[in-house]
């Protein structure tokens, strides 16, 4: 069973927090709500799938990079502080968005712990390597990085899952992650090396992590990262200049993510697949690695065919030829 948590948090948060509540009209929360989407996994696999897959391979692999070992840094962090979320103690904090929105809001295994926030940890890692990475544009996405960064971590405060303290570190953990790996891209030549340092660095919440997050997350860095040498070797598919193919490349990949999810799970139970134990938590990371390895080094082989390819026009030239 995962352990129930510390409840601790500065006086001015719990009052900021339901001034906020109080004040801001339910229909505005709504909205300021659907700002955590951009927080979300599933969003930052979207994004990193997007400019893999179709736009920039070598600046997809690295914000790729970045966001797996930012998914795992706030898992590792909140399994050392076991902070609880501010509902759970504070009757005049609501939930308005639950992390897991079928369990129950009080089941700590499934809504999580609180410190840092991962949803501002992610926003911080990602749309700053967006703009770090990005050769055109950069004042402009920068911009645009640091809004949505704001965005993301208010929407955590309003709707009651983050005290103010865990998004200003979720803040601070997904910059120094996002410098951390610019830095080694920047400075290490050789792959492999800076594959071993990711790996035994996010490799380090295996002795102590508890929960769900940490080992999916700790699978698709692995998974993430041995799909580059394979690709490279075996595949080296090229970037589409085709809005059709482009949207065919990322839209084509969400089928295979959720069913070869759902084809690992079959030869396990449920009860077994969420009973905590290492275990368990080592299929979840195999899986995660296994499904992260074929979009990202098996499936881009069909992009050889026809609509997948999307021949720049360069590529046109020469046929005509």
């Amino acid at each position: 069973m995962v352990f129930e948590g510390y409840s601790f948090s500065f006086d001015w948060e719990i009052a900021l927090m339901e001034w906020l509540q109080a004040h801001i009209p339910a229909g505005v929360i709504s909205f300021i709500s659907q700002f955590s989407l951009f927080g979300e996994e599933l969003m930052l696999i979207a994004i990193m799938g997007f400019i893999y897959l179709a736009y920039n391979k070598e600046m997809g692999r690295k914000i790729g990079t970045a966001i797996c070992l930012g998914l795992c840094a706030a898992p590792m962090i909140k399994n050392l502080f076991f902070r609880r979320r501010p509902y759970f103690d504070n009757e005049g904090i609501k939930c308005l968005r639950p992390v897991d929105a079928d369990a129950d809001l009080y089941d700590i295994a499934a809504q999580g712990y609180s410190f840092p926030s991962g949803h501002s940890t992610n926003a911080a890692v990602t749309y700053p390597s967006i703009a770090r990475f990005a050769q055109n544009h950069k004042k402009a996405l920068t911009i645009i990085a640091t809004v949505l960064c704001i965005l993301v971590g208010f929407s955590r405060v309003v709707v009651g899952c983050h005290f103010p303290t865990d998004v200003l570190c979720g803040w601070i953990l997904g910059l120094v992650v996002m410098i951390f790996v610019s830095t080694l891209y920047g400075r290490i030549s050789d792959r492999r090396v800076i594959f071993a340092i990711l790996a035994v660095l996010g490799g380090i919440g295996m002795f102590y992590c508890d929960t769900n997050d940490y080992f999916a997350s700790y699978g698709l860095l692995i998974g993430f990262m041995l799909s580059e040498p394979f690709e490279k070797k075996y595949v080296k598919f090229k970037e589409t200049k085709s809005p059709l193919a482009a949207f065919i490349r990322v839209i084509a990949a969400g089928p295979i993510y959720y069913g070869l999810n759902f084809l690992l799970k079959l030869p396990f139970s449920g009860e077994f697949l969420n009973n905590g134990t290492l275990l368990a938590h080592s299929v979840r990371a195999l899986r995660y690695g296994i499904v992260i390895f074929a979009i990202t080094a098996i499936y881009p082989m069909l992009f050889k065919f026809v609509p997948f390819r999307g021949k720049n026009e360069e590529e046109q030239k020469n046929d005509n030829l």
